[in-house]
This record gives structure tokens, C-alpha cells and sequence, in this order.
């Protein structure tokens, strides 16, 4: 459509009319419009711990989701961090044993 506005004082006058064109190109996709999930390639190194482990693979489940769905999983995954750590401050300690007293030879 032009911009075409009547001069002040003038009579009103319709618009001219601008013959049908071709219709606009579809737009372009934003720049800013959200990529698909993809796999970040972190590796993740074993501890040792299986209970760890497991926790730390669970993190591989936020490469399929989009980034509104990895706070689930990195809450679950710290949740069950948190209580493999709880729980190594749970296990009761060794318990003591004679306590070793050291062997001198008083006799000189």
C-alpha cells in the first residue's frame, strides 16, 4: 500500500489503487528462533562410584529434550547426588580398635 494522504484544504479523494502483485515471499526463519535438540558432546569420565555414575549418565538425557526441559532432568541429577553424598555422611564409622602405642625400649 502507498503512502499516498491527501494535501490540507483539499477535497477527500479516494487513494489511488495499486494493481495486485505478487504476493510476499515467505519469511525467512528468525535468527533467533530456537535450535533442535542436540547432544553437547560433553564426555563424562566414571568415578567409580556407580551410584555417582548413574546420576552423571542420567545428564545424557538432556541432550534430547529442548533447553525449557533440562531443568528436570539437572534437578533429578542433583537430588540423587546430593543424597549419594547424604548417605556416604550416614554410614556409621569403623568402628575403634586398640589404639597403638608406640614400642620403646626403656632399658638402657
Amino acid at each position: 500500500m502507498s503512502d499516498w494522504m491527501p494535501q490540507p484544504g483539499t477535497p477527500p479523494v479516494e487513494p489511488p489503487v495499486e494493481p495486485p502483485g505478487e504476493p510476499d515471499p515467505p519469511a525467512e526463519p528468525s535468527a533467533f528462533a530456537p535450535a533442535e535438540p542436540a547432544p553437547l558432546g560433553v564426555v563424562r569420565t566414571a568415578t567409580g562410584h556407580a551410584e555417582v555414575d548413574a546420576r552423571l549418565e542420567r545428564l545424557a538425557d538432556a541432550d534430547h529434550l529442548t533447553a525449557d526441559g533440562h531443568i528436570e532432568v539437572y534437578e533429578d541429577v542433583h537430588r540423587g547426588l546430593r543424597d549419594a553424598l547424604t548417605s556416604l555422611d550416614a554410614r556409621p564409622a569403623a568402628a575403634p580398635g586398640p589404639v597403638p602405642t608406640p614400642s620403646h625400649d626403656h632399658r638402657s
